[in-house]
């Protein structure tokens, strides 16, 4: 056990880890280390704080952290004492890294775990597809070969090209990209004449590009797909050639260390002079390794690649593109730029073939992103009979309901609850973080997967199997199946409140306050669901919902035919249980499925298949936007979407699978919302 005093918030220093957002109070003088590992935050360390090893390193977030209430700065750290002067000495430290075992809290920090010293590192769960996407790309390699100089013909070497390429391949009068001109001499002669071009030609009517210059035969040609979420980056390595999906990955946002939601960075951004560039530079430095990542992984060389698609919501999108995001955080919520958008990818600090084109989807609303735009290209209710709504969950949850008749689309603030933050336990998904959770309804005992084991918690060898990785916190999957769960089995109300008078029924229901919480791991750390965590969750849904509603209600419709969950964190949500939380409305539950990273898909194929690139660009047009902070109505679905599944809403689909409870409500629960107390139903 760590020696850490009792915590003293007049006088202990708050300190918040990034990316887990974890945060707590510490003395004046505890090692940076300690403090993480008293926490939970993995941060490796192998030579047990003598400063050998090197793996311990953080950095310090220098700023005005509004949202967390912390003013971060070097100054609250101790300065680099003899053993990180040797350390550094012997090995190389990068700048602005400090060793954490060395570095002892002087004051609040706001300290970043870089990901490439964690090997347990956060699990980015966004796979790739294995949809088949017919291949139209933007790009295609033409190899031509040359007649050589002649002193009775003075045409230039590069007109001379020109001609080989309208004759072979039908391209009239291409463009060349400026950095080649100097080049193409040395590349006709170091190819005998023989070269291949790499042409990129996005519209039908655009005059083609000579983009890149190979002597010689050249066969393969690479692009990149890019999902830039507010919490993670999602990448596929793709063969322009075959369709092949060389590699895919994913890694943390770093801008989490500057706010978990997307307000918070548009307030870094109206706080902090350089808060714009420094966002800018983080996402694109991500990006970047990423690419090489993918690379690595895929033995291509990073210049090969030759396009690249884009997705994000609408504030990554404007920070990737080094657009200030002010506006988007206020009423109307005015985006700079709404429409497709075609860059050279070197503009945007893209470290690829120095005549790669980057294309970025449309925008559909201020807060309906360009992955919104992905996710409807991927899974195309425009396209369907039936009436569909799609759902990407995530800090800010994006909706798009209807058929090829008509299609709305709204965002709803959720926040950050659903992974891990504002809950008591909570944290991203890792290994360690618990995932699944079941409840027995007659003991109330709980039994729960942790990620990275196989097992459940009741049986046997689950101990000897979690020792590598810990009981560490919970991940937003099991947050939506451990509420949902209380209900069921009767420890909470339909709206919400612990039933205290269960305690001398179970040791689970223990007293927090004035209220009561729910024991879901006895153990280091000791894991509770407690009244504001579920007060939190019952937030975050009935945002979700109550933006569902409306939407519904614009469309004329009572229910829906087939949902969709996108994102990473939608591939891991139980269908049964989003319902049994009133997450989503009642549908038949075979029609309602995990459709993976959608707007990662839909990059893919829009990279693939630039006739993707006029579909959604022509669909985006035609979705009518609806701004939830406008509608009157909002407010009051939002009220009825606090109760689960909900106050007013029937769920028969939903029955027909699941018992649920009967409507009760205790003693104790205007006191709990902090209402009235309400007198006791008799339903």
């Amino acid at each position: 056990m760590l020696n850490i005093p009792p915590k003293d918030e007049k006088t202990d220093a708050l300190v918040l880890f990034m990316p887990s957002g974890k945060r707590g109070r510490f003395p004046v003088g505890t090692p940076i280390l300690d403090a993480a590992r008293s926490l939970g935050v993995y941060v490796e360390s192998v030579c047990g704080g003598r400063a050998t090893c090197g793996r311990c390193q953080i950095s310090v977030q220098e700023g005005n952290f509004a949202k967390h209430k912390i003013v971060s700065s070097n100054e609250h750290v101790s300065p680099v004492g003899p053993k990180e002067q040797r350390y550094a000495s012997v090995r190389e430290l990068p700048d602005g890294r400090r060793l954490s075992c060395s570095t002892q809290i002087l004051g609040d920090l706001v300290i970043d775990v870089p990901q490439d010293t964690v090997i347990n590192a956060q699990v980015v769960r966004k796979a790739a597809t294995d949809r088949v996407i017919e291949r139209n790309a933007a790009v295609q390699l033409c190899y031509v070969e040359v007649d050589e100089p002649d002193m009775h013909k003075p045409l230039g070497d590069l007109d001379r090209l020109k001609a080989m390429l309208e004759r072979d391949w039908g391209w009239k009068d291409p463009l060349i990209a400026p950095h080649l001109i100097p080049q193409v001499q040395a590349i006709l002669r170091k190819g005998n004449w023989a070269v291949t071009a790499a042409i990129h030609r996005d519209m039908d009517s655009s005059r083609p590009f000579i983009v890149s210059l190979w002597p010689g035969l050249k066969n393969e040609a690479y692009g990149i797909a890019c999902d830039i979420g507010s919490t993670t980056i999602a990448m596929h390595l793709v063969s322009l050639l075959s369709g092949r999906i060389v590699a895919s990955s994913g890694t943390s946002n770093p801008q989490i260390r500057f706010g978990e939601d997307l307000m918070s960075r548009v307030s870094y951004v109206m706080m902090n002079p350089d808060g714009r560039e420094a966002m800018t530079k983080a996402v694109r430095e991500a990006v970047n390794g990423l690419i090489g990542k993918v690379c690595s992984e895929g033995g291509v060389d990073r210049h090969d690649i030759l396009d690249m698609v884009v997705v994000a919501n609408p504030i990554m999108h404007h920070l990737f593109l080094g657009i200030d995001p002010t506006e988007l955080g206020q009423a109307p919520f005015a985006l700079a730029v709404s429409g497709a958008l075609q860059y050279w990818a070197h503009e945007i600090d893209m470290d690829v073939n120095p005549g790669a084109r980057l294309y970025m989807l449309p925008c559909i609303a201020g807060h309906v992103g360009a992955d919104a735009a992905g996710a409807a290209l991927s899974e195309g209710p425009h396209r369907q009979d039936k009436m569909m709504l799609l759902v990407d969950v995530g800090t800010n949850a994006e909706i798009v309901l209807g058929n090829r008749e008509r299609v709305v689309a709204a965002s709803s603030p959720t926040g950050p609850a659903f992974e891990g933050a504002e809950i008591s336990s909570g944290q991203r998904a890792a290994p360690g973080a618990i995932e699944r959770v079941r409840i027995d309804p007659e003991t109330l005992e709980p039994r729960f997967r942790v990620i990275g084991v196989d097992k459940w918690s009741d049986e046997e060898g689950f101990a000897e199997a979690a020792a590598s990785v810990g009981v560490t916190g919970i991940c937003g999957s099991a947050i939506i199946e451990v509420v949902a769960e209380m209900y069921l089995t009767g420890i909470i109300s339909q709206d919400g409140v612990v039933d205290g008078s269960l305690a001398a029924r179970s040791p689970r229901i223990v007293p927090n306050g004035r209220t009561f919480s729910y024991l879901l791991h006895e153990g280091e750390p000791r894991i509770t669901v407690t009244q504001n965590d579920i007060r939190a969750i019952q937030l975050a849904k009935a945002a979700l919902y109550a933006g569902i509603k409306l939407l519904m209600e614009k469309q004329g419709v009572d229910r829906v035919d087939a949902i969709r969950f996108a994102g990473a964190f939608g591939s891991f949500i139980d269908p049964k249980y989003a319902m049994v939380l009133g997450l989503i409305p009642d549908c038949d539950l075979t029609e309602v499925k995990a459709v993976g990273n959608a707007a990662g898909t839909g990059a893919l194929m829009a990279l693939l298949n630039r006739g993707h690139r006029r579909e959604i660009e022509q669909t985006v047009r035609k979705i009518e936007k609806i701004e939830t902070a406008l509608e009157s109505k909002f407010q009051e679905h939002f009220v009825n979407a606090m109760a689960m599944p909900n106050k007013v809403d029937a769920f028969p689909k939903l029955a027909e699978v699941v018992s649920l409870p009967a409507r009760k409500v205790f003693a104790d629960e205007g006191e709990a919302t902090g209402g009235r107390r309400r007198r006791r139903s008799r339903e």
